[in-house]
């Protein structure tokens, strides 16, 4: 979560204070700050993957297994 803060902030702060270098083009109409900013939307996924994958794997069975043992079955 820091490391994705951070990442944000650094992009707000590109997109206010370097607007020439967030401006820079790197492919016909592309420039640096659209990558950035799809970069944002990629990150943004993967760690919404890796959580899911987490849960699956972690949460959920302990969850399940607690509301077994609260509803009276077999843990």
């Amino acid at each position: 979560t820091a490391v994705f803060l951070i990442w944000y902030g650094i992009y707000v702060m590109l997109g206010a204070f370097a607007d020439e270098f967030m401006a820079t083009k790197v492919w016909g109409d592309i420039n640096v700050g659209l990558i950035i900013g799809l970069g944002q939307f990629v990150t943004t996924f993967l760690i919404t993957a890796l959580y899911i994958r987490f849960a699956n794997k972690e949460v959920d069975p302990r969850a399940e297994s607690i509301r077994l043992e609260l509803e009276g079955g077999v843990a």
